[in-house]
C-alpha cells in the first residue's frame, strides 16, 4: 500500500511537470492543465452568449479602427510565435474583434482570440496607437495562457481529488462554473475578473512587444497609462482600471521595458 501511494504521488508530480508550459517573452514556467481545445470551446460558448446580449457599435470608422488594430496585433503575435517555434500554440484560435456599444471604459480578450472593445474606451484611446496599448495587453493575457492557469487553480481547489479527464467528462456544469468564475464574462457582467499582479506585469511586457511589432510606438504606452491613472484619481475608477490596476509602479515598470520593446518596433 505504501509503495502504491508513493507511485501515485510520483505519477501526479510527473504529470504536473509534463503540463508545465513556458510563457512567451518572459520565459516563466506555469502550470496549465486544461487542454486548449476544451478551454477554447468554453470560451467560444461564453463569448456567443455575451454577444447575443450586447449591441455592436454603429460607428463604422471606430469599428474599422478596432479591427485594424486587432488584425495588426494578431499578425504580430503569429510572427513572434512562429519565430520562437511556438506557432502550434495558436491552433484553434478563431480571431474576432468587435466594438460593443457601451459606455464602460473596458476591453478584454478571451481564450481563442475573441476580443471585445467597449465604445467607452475610445474616450481615452483616441487613436490606433492608444488602442494598440490596450489590445496588445489584453491579447497578451490570452497568449500567455493566464486563463488556463486560473482554470487549473480553480479545478485543483474545487475538484482536486478528481482526475482532470473525469472532471471535464463527468462534471461539465462544474467545469463551466469554474470557467465563469475564472473569467467573469457573462451577459450581465461582461468584464474579466482581476488578474494577479504577476499576470498584469507579463501582459504589459508582452503587449509592448506585440504592439511594437505591429508598427505602433511603445513609447506612447506611458502617456496612455498616465491618462488612465488620472481618470482613476479623479473619481471612481473606470471598469478597465478596476480589473487592471494602473499606478506609479506599473508605469515605472513599463518605462523600463520600452528599450526592449523598441528593438521590435517596425514603424509603419
Amino acid at each position: 500500500m505504501r509503495h502504491a501511494k508513493i507511485f501515485l504521488v510520483l505519477t501526479i508530480v510527473f504529470l504536473i511537470l509534463l503540463s508545465c508550459a513556458t510563457v512567451p517573452v518572459t520565459g516563466r514556467r506555469q502550470l496549465a492543465l486544461m487542454p486548449s481545445s476544451t478551454l477554447n470551446s468554453l470560451s467560444f460558448q461564453q463569448y456567443s452568449e455575451f454577444m447575443s446580449g450586447h449591441r455592436l457599435s454603429g460607428n463604422a470608422a471606430a469599428t474599422q479602427m478596432v479591427k485594424n488594430v486587432g488584425n495588426g496585433i494578431k499578425d504580430a503575435v503569429r510572427i513572434y510565435m512562429t519565430q520562437q517555434g511556438s506557432a502550434d500554440a495558436l491552433q484553434g484560435y478563431e480571431w474576432e474583434f468587435n466594438l460593443i456599444d457601451d459606455s464602460l471604459v473596458n476591453a478584454w480578450c478571451m481564450p481563442g482570440g475573441k476580443v471585445v472593445v467597449y465604445t467607452g474606451l475610445l474616450s481615452v484611446a483616441k487613436d490606433e496607437t492608444d488602442l494598440a496599448v490596450v489590445m496588445g495587453h489584453e491579447i497578451a493575457h490570452a497568449i500567455a495562457n493566464h486563463g488556463n492557469e486560473r482554470m487549473t487553480q480553480g479545478i485543483i481547489a474545487n475538484m482536486g481529488s478528481i482526475a482532470l479527464s473525469e472532471a471535464l467528462k463527468n462534471k461539465p456544469e462544474e467545469t463551466k462554473a469554474i470557467f465563469q468564475t475564472a473569467y467573469g464574462v457573462g451577459v450581465q457582467l461582461g468584464a474579466l475578473l482581476p488578474y494577479s499582479r504577476l499576470h498584469e506585469s507579463e501582459a504589459d511586457h508582452m503587449g509592448l512587444i506585440f504592439m511594437a511589432m505591429a508598427g505602433y510606438d511603445p513609447n506612447k504606452a506611458v502617456g496612455f497609462w498616465e491618462r488612465m491613472t488620472a481618470m482613476k484619481a479623479g473619481g471612481g475608477p473606470p471598469e478597465f482600471l478596476s480589473t487592471h490596476p494602473s499606478d506609479a509602479t506599473r508605469i515605472s515598470q513599463i518605462k523600463a521595458l520600452i528599450p526592449e520593446a523598441m528593438q521590435y518596433y517596425k514603424k509603419k
